[in-house]
């Protein structure tokens, strides 16, 4: 599989679990249990996108500008599950955290498949695109993903 098509089953994976977290409530197992599997994926899909989708378009001018902004917003989501983290999980407040987080992350999914992916494709060969494809399910492996 395409570094784009590894990239959307995991995009997919984070639309589900921020689905499936809207639905909980207060201080129930499943929230605790969907939000820790959403913290690892966010964590882990961000470390290896960087690395085998950014990192390789970084180096070009066509793609600069959008490397440097999909990484920016990996940190902007990274301090909003650092917000959640400081609150208490049955609060109102963090169903707000909660839903600032999942706007973002749906815009970050949503830039990168409408948009970035289009643009990458110009950049990067087939070879290269399976290759990163390859190496990316292969440190999601790793982290147990």
């Amino acid at each position: 599989m395409t570094i784009f098509e590894e990239l959307r089953t995991d995009h997919n994976k984070q639309r589900k679990l921020l689905e499936l977290l809207l639905g909980t409530s207060g201080n129930e197992p499943e929230r605790k249990q969907y939000y820790q599997q959403l913290k690892v994926q966010l964590d882990q899909h961000a470390a290896a996108e960087e690395r085998y989708f950014y990192n390789p378009l970084i180096e070009d001018d066509a793609t600069i500008e959008m490397s440097r902004h999909g990484i920016a917003e990996h940190h902007e989501i990274d301090e909003l599950v650092e917000t959640l983290e400081q609150t208490e999980m049955s609060s109102p407040a963090w169903l707000q955290h909660f839903k600032n987080l999942q706007h973002k992350v749906l815009h970050h999914l949503e830039d990168e498949e409408q948009g970035f992916f289009q643009r990458a494709g110009k950049v990067l060969n087939e070879e290269e695109k399976e290759k990163l494809g390859k190496d990316y399910r292969n440190m999601m492996k790793e982290k147990g993903l």
